[in-house]
């Protein structure tokens, strides 16, 4: 078994990676025919010409690894009919799921790499990317975005940088920073040359603090000896750097925890919008099993393409997964029209093709 487990295992490996790297290829390509004389003109050296790619790719990529899982899959079970390999092995008592066995691991570890892309890679480097092609391909520039504005409702505090120093938020320029009372007067405002994330602590460097009474007229400090210190920390300044860049961003370069973070800090954002951002995260936690459910109707649908006509499984495969990612669009939009909730709205499409996949694989069977 450990030697078929091997051989399936390497011929699905095969044409996964063509797929993944032809999908790639027409990506880079079409970005290239936009970007290549600024590309060639700026100071980028190949390193960060690889980086910026990556970046860009990187948002896509939940979408290309099921396509090309789904090829790969499609492929690999109508070559083993075609050779009759698939029926050497039933023969010899070797269930279907064995056979599938080593597709289905490749297909979750896929699934896993989605899943790091879309949470760990994609929040910094596709919004440097982003901001590397707006500011031409200045990649000094790019490194220093512009103006950052953070609104804390559930502390009551504003942050105001007017420029972001580091690509995850760690370190703040000409920052401004206010907390006000629970009935609405201004208690104190900060404003510093820089901020700077140290330790699990904000870090200010040459601040000067204002105190407020309870009518909003402003006191003598408390804390002369310490006010004076040009470094110190601010330990009440609970905001993570991932909270400040979650506003900043755009929605679809936020992680899971940075979208559910920026909605309870932020209670007073509209229905519309908190349903948007509900579905947005909870669509992009179940997205990574999508290469897990079209790999699973790819298979029979590989196998009949073996055993009766290319064209019926290949057109059969491929109306499926146009037909997931259309149940996939209906439910966004349902979610975002307050039709549905957005959790059942983000879950539905993959419970039902993955069912479907199911009864499918065992009719295979």
């Amino acid at each position: 078994m450990r030697i078929l487990f091997r051989y399936v295992l390497r011929e699905f490996a095969v044409p996964l990676c063509y797929s993944l790297a032809g999908f790639v290829s027409i990506y880079v390509l079409f970005e290239l025919f936009g970007s290549f004389s600024r590309l060639i003109d700026s100071d980028m050296t190949f390193g960060m010409t690889v980086k910026y790619f990556t970046g860009y790719l990187a948002p896509y990529f939940q979408y290309l690894a099921p396509a090309a899982l789904m090829l790969a899959a499609l492929y690999t079970m109508w070559n083993f009919c075609r050779h009759s390999e698939l029926v050497a092995m039933r023969a010899s008592g070797v269930s279907l799921v064995s056979v599938a066995a080593p597709i289905f691991l490749a297909a979750t570890a896929m699934a896993g790499l989605v899943m790091w892309t879309n949470e760990v890679y994609v929040p910094d480097h596709a919004q440097w990317a982003a901001r590397l092609k707006a500011a031409k391909f200045d990649s000094a520039k790019a490194a220093r975005s512009g103006k950052l504005d953070y609104r804390n409702n559930r502390d009551n505090r504003i942050w105001s940088a007017d420029e972001v120093l580091d690509v995850r938020g760690r370190a703040l320029g000409g920052v401004s920073i206010t907390e006000d009372r629970p009935g609405g007067a201004q208690l104190y405002s900060i404003t510093a040359d820089k901020a700077l994330w140290l330790d699990g602590e904000w870090w200010l460097e040459n601040p000067v603090v204002q105190h407020y009474d309870a009518k909003g007229v402003q006191t003598a400090t408390p804390t002369p000896e310490l006010d004076a210190l040009p470094l110190r920390v601010f330990p009440n300044l609970t905001e993570h750097p991932g909270d400040l860049m979650a506003q900043s961003r755009k929605q679809q370069y936020n992680s899971v925890a940075g979208k559910l973070r920026h909605l309870k800090s932020n209670m007073h954002l509209s229905d519309e919008t908190r349903r948007e951002y509900a579905y947005s995260a909870w669509a992009q936690l179940v997205s990574p099993f999508a290469c897990i459910v079209v790999t699973l109707f790819a298979i029979p649908f590989g196998i009949a393409s073996g055993r009766q006509s290319v064209f019926k499984g290949v057109v059969a495969t491929l109306g499926l997964f146009f037909l997931f990612y259309a149940f996939v669009i209906g439910g966004m939009v349902a979610a975002n029209e307050g039709f549905l909730h957005p959790i059942p709205a983000a879950i539905a499409p993959y419970a039902i093709f993955f069912i479907v996949g199911l009864r499918a694989f065992f009719r295979q069977r």
